[in-house]
């Protein structure tokens, strides 16, 4: 399965960082590049969980979000998209480094459609660039 690992240093505190990505609340869309109002749904969620569906007019997944702020880990398994398949997600993992944190992140994904198996093809060149740039700003990343 195509998979694509970076990581970036954020000014927050491990568990700061984590709760930015764990805030499911109506601002996610204007926070995360990506996510579109029309294309950002909150289905269900329990104190260390949601399941939700995030995307926009090019790629949609409803996703189930799992995490343990003590362990600073959390993980994303897609269940349902359309253009990635079962086996999809995402991990993360949030380590204190100095005054902030050292976020480590692996995605996977496999194709669905064509256009979900060329862009899987391409994650491993498109993660560290593409992918990061879209964490930097949401995560305060240096």
């Amino acid at each position: 399965m195509p998979t694509g690992r970076f990581e970036l240093h954020s000014r927050l505190a491990p568990d700061a960082a984590l709760a930015v990505l764990t805030d499911f609340g109506p601002d996610r869309p204007s926070i995360w590049p990506g996510i579109s109002e029309g294309h950002y749904e909150v289905h269900d969620r329990g104190e260390d969980w949601a399941e939700i569906t995030e995307g926009n007019d090019q790629t949609w997944e409803r996703v189930r979000y799992s995490w343990d702020g003590a362990a600073g880990t959390a993980t994303v398994k897609t269940l349902d998209s359309n253009i990635w398949a079962d086996g999809s997600g995402w991990s993360y993992r949030f380590d204190p480094d100095g005054t902030g944190s050292r976020v480590s992140i692996t995605v996977t994904r496999v194709g669905k459609t064509a256009v979900g198996k060329i862009i899987a093809a391409l994650l491993p060149l498109l993660a560290r660039v593409a992918l990061k740039k879209s964490f930097a700003g949401p995560l305060q990343s240096e």
